[in-house]
């Protein structure tokens, strides 16, 4: 016959640790994560602009040193996205509005596709990454998305 024996210890409690302002939110608390991944991921605020990328995303993204998005818009950060076509021609506006990452800001819902990027330079090829993209919510509402990225 099996025997268990159980033993009791005193409960651990963790300190209390000193919250910013930053970390504070939603969107504050996923930055810091962003930031440390090792995965090519983003997050946006609901204004578009980049609040955090990893590295990796970065350099997926043909998009240079983290530190020269955080701040700037999506579009005006030096992405360039192509269509599918055999002519490789840059989305339009309304392309724009369906990628995955302001796709999941407009909807509030996760969204999911595939994007074709300009090479950063003449002589490399594109990259099609599959986008997966979340909406970050704040009290109930959508305050950005977080997107993770996957070279196909």
């Amino acid at each position: 016959m099996a025997h268990v024996e159980l033993s009791l210890s005193e409960v651990f409690v963790p300190s209390a640790r000193a919250s910013t302002e930053l970390e504070s939110d939603n969107v504050g608390q996923w930055s810091s994560t962003v930031d440390r991944a090792d995965e090519p991921c983003l997050l946006i605020d609901a204004d578009t602009r980049v609040v955090a990328i990893s590295t990796a995303g970065c350099e997926l993204l043909c998009l240079g040193e983290p530190a020269g998005l955080i701040g700037r818009p999506l579009l005006d950060g030096g992405l360039r996205l192509l269509d599918f076509t055999a002519n490789r021609g840059v989305l339009t506006e309304a392309e724009i509005d369906k990628i995955p990452p302001l796709l999941a800001l407009s909807s509030g819902r996760l969204a999911r596709g595939l994007l074709r990027v300009q090479a950063a330079s003449a002589d490399s090829s594109d990259a099609t990454v599959d986008a997966i993209s979340t909406p970050v919510l704040t009290d109930g509402a959508v305050a950005g998305s977080l997107t993770f990225f996957s070279e196909v």
